[in-house]
């Protein structure tokens, strides 16, 4: 178990719009996948009625950040073009900013010219889920508008991610990466990058189980740890039921992440992830 001081109580902070937003206590992350193909039917919102109900749901149970998703990176997702993938991460922002302009947006693509695009329309960082492989703009991009950077671990894409799984030493291989990128980024000036291990990207689900036995190994980058695990394969399949009914094993699973010193929570179901936040904080206090 990673150490109160490492883990619930680390100093890290994050510039969202000018707002210095602390991490020492954790934030809880909402999903708006505003699309058609995603992994876990609850999360499609696709009409403007839908989307809005959903982001007044998320703020009202608590969520400190909405994460707009608008290509679909499930294994074998279909790929989309760049205009489709814009259309629904602006109509996503449009919604939420008429609901709340308070509340900080993060836009989860891997596209130089869909950030920069969001970023203008009102979002406040952007999740690359590729860590920059597939668009080699994209840093440059984060840095043009002094956004904050999620980085995360994939091979691949996801259109073939499922079959780049073979790693000599996983861990070794992840850290060897996000140090590069991590000097990558200090060398475009991003100073505000957080770190997501990629559950469920390029990894089987006895590598995922590994790596989240050993989370707290990444803190050694001194960056804040984002873990999106909600309701993926790794637990449903296990549990051998399905995306619809893996609630449950996520809530242990993000105990478990918090524990090992995870700063952000990336789910789908925000309430139960407050009460999660809210318990594990009883331990940690």
């Amino acid at each position: 178990m990673a150490s109160k001081d490492k883990a619930f109580y680390s100093k890290n902070t994050l510039n969202l719009n000018g707002n210095l937003v602390e991490l020492s206590f954790p934030k809880i992350m909402g999903i708006l996948n505003v699309t058609e193909d995603s992994f876990y039917d609850g999360s499609k919102f696709t009409n403007d009625y839908e989307i809005s109900r959903q982001v007044e749901k998320m703020i009202n149970e608590g969520a400190d950040i909405i994460d707009i998703g608008g290509y679909s990176s499930r294994p074998g997702a279909n790929d989309i073009d760049e205009n489709t993938e814009m259309e629904r991460v602006l109509r996503g922002i449009k919604s939420v900013k008429e609901i709340s302009g308070d509340i900080p947006i993060s836009v989860d693509t891997f596209r130089s010219t869909v950030a920069s695009k969001s970023l203008e329309a009102g979002a406040s960082m952007i999740n690359d889920i590729s860590g920059g492989n597939l668009d080699g703009k994209m840093f440059q991009t984060v840095h043009d508008y002094g956004a904050p950077y999620v980085l995360m671990h994939m091979v691949g894409t996801p259109q073939n991610m499922s079959s780049k799984t073979a790693y000599e030493n996983l861990l070794v291989e992840m850290l060897n990466f996000f140090s590069k990128k991590l000097q990558d980024l200090t060398q475009f000036g991003i100073k505000d990058v957080i770190i997501d291990v990629g559950f469920g990207f390029s990894k089987t689900t006895p590598q995922n189980y590994d790596l989240l036995a050993s989370l707290e190994l990444f803190q050694i980058l001194n960056s804040p740890l984002l873990v999106g695990i909600s309701r993926k394969s790794m637990i449903y399949k296990e549990l051998k039921t399905n995306p619809e009914n893996a609630l449950n094993g996520t809530s242990v699973l993000n105990t478990i992440s918090l524990l090992k010193g995870a700063n952000i929570l990336r789910v789908h179901d925000v309430k139960e992830a407050k009460e999660v936040l809210k318990l594990v904080n009883l331990i940690n206090n």
